[in-house]
């Protein structure tokens, strides 16, 4: 991609299918991940969401789409896995991805420090990087704006202590976020039809990342099972 800005605006009204599979998954492989990739392309995605350098490694055969970068990696004793410390965006750095995402909530990461502590270091390190924070809150979206982030996605919205149960889309976030914030707001997590999608973007929202009723089936299947046991 040739600036940042243009990698924002080749996903501006557009959609991000998030391209992943964890290691207990059927379908964790970075072959398969650069096929799902291909058929993302294929159906009309504008970029792309992909954890590891192995799978971000491939996808980039097979496409020649935005890549929104992440690392899961866990650690003892923190409850932050999304590209957590500054070892995990090293790595997305030197791989080369267009935006690198990492939780960006108030929660202490593995080495002891906020996000507050860390980015500051991140930005001084990757100063033409961009950056999207994962956040739960309005609070927490409204601290990353302030520390630098480039975009604001609502992905950990439901997904921490103080968010648990939170019904998603959560689409009263999503516009508050677009109305009182300078940057693109993302929306992400818990988008299960065309319609919800529709739905944020007549809110305003800047674009979506869908992933699980995209690219998941193993949890699909399960949705479909649930419903008649």
């Amino acid at each position: 991609m040739d600036t940042n800005k243009t990698i924002l605006e080749m996903i501006k009204g557009k959609l991000v299918v998030s391209c992943q599979a964890l290691p207990e998954e059927p379908l964790h492989s970075p072959f398969i991940m650069g096929r799902m990739s291909y058929a993302a392309y294929l159906g009309g995605a504008s970029g792309i969401r992909a954890n590891s350098v192995a799978d971000i490694h491939e996808i980039k055969k097979h496409v020649d789409l935005p890549i929104i970068g992440i690392i899961k990696q866990v650690y003892d004793g923190s409850d932050v896995f999304i590209t957590p410390t500054m070892k995990e965006v090293d790595a997305l750095c030197q791989e080369g991805v267009d935006m690198i995402a990492m939780d960006a909530t108030d929660r202490i990461r593995p080495d002891g420090s906020t996000i507050s502590d860390l980015f500051p270091q991140i930005k001084k390190k990757y100063k033409n990087q961009l950056f999207m924070a994962d956040c739960s809150t309005y609070e927490e979206a409204v601290t990353a704006v302030e520390l630098g982030f480039d975009s604001v996605g609502t992905t950990l919205c439901g997904y921490t202590e103080a968010t648990k149960g939170k019904p998603l889309p959560n689409f009263e976030l999503a516009q508050k976020l677009v109305a009182t914030l300078s940057v693109p707001i993302i929306a992400e997590g818990g988008i299960s039809t065309p319609e919800e999608l529709k739905r944020l973007f007549d809110l305003g929202i800047y674009s979506a990342v869908v992933g699980s009723i995209i690219t998941r089936p193993m949890e699909i299947t399960k949705r479909f099972v649930k419903a008649i046991q």
